[in-house]
């Protein structure tokens, strides 16, 4: 046998290896039977967060979160150091067209891949009963839980702001 029969027959030989080894895409990204899905709060990155800098009553928070996991993942609740009543805020048009905030007791569904953007004047984190001041610079400690029972802890520093005049649809809340 020549060295370039050789060659040939040793490189076809890794390359038929090296394919089997690997398995087809859908084997690959799967979970094998009785693997658990990972955690929802494992497959959420958080970026960009921060918090509307207040002296007490209402604030929010916005920033995105990106599912990077395989499943769907819904953010049930959240929780903070500042507040003891939070909501999920959605913001629409009352049947007058005025941009209105309510709560979102659903929770946010964010699919594979997605981000969800929280926003002055869009979708936020609503702090009902702000207890101290928050300044901006201050950091707010937040906790995000998500449809399974997961958490993640974070941290997002306080800015100021204004705009986003929503207005509450009446008989939401107190």
């Amino acid at each position: 046998m020549t060295i370039r029969a050789l060659v040939a027959a040793l490189g076809s030989t890794a390359l038929l290896v090296g394919l089997s080894a690997c398995g087809s895409p859908s084997e690959a990204a799967s979970p094998t039977e009785g693997q658990a899905q990972p955690m929802q709060a494992d497959t959420v990155r958080t970026r960009d967060l921060w918090v509307k800098a207040v002296d007490g009553g209402m604030s929010a928070g916005f920033g995105r979160l990106t599912n990077t996991g395989s499943a769907d993942v819904v953010l049930t609740s959240t929780a903070s150091n500042i507040s003891s009543d939070m909501e999920l805020h959605v913001t629409g048009p009352d049947e007058e067209g005025q941009m209105v905030m309510s709560p979102h007791e659903a929770g946010f569904l964010i699919a594979p891949g997605d981000t969800l953007v929280l926003e002055p004047g869009g979708d936020h984190l609503m702090f009902m009963e702000v207890q101290k001041p928050v300044g901006p610079g201050d950091t707010v400690d937040l906790t995000l839980t998500f449809e399974d029972g997961s958490a993640v802890d974070v941290t997002a520093p306080a800015k100021d702001f204004t705009g986003a005049d929503e207005e509450y649809v009446p008989g939401t809340h107190e």
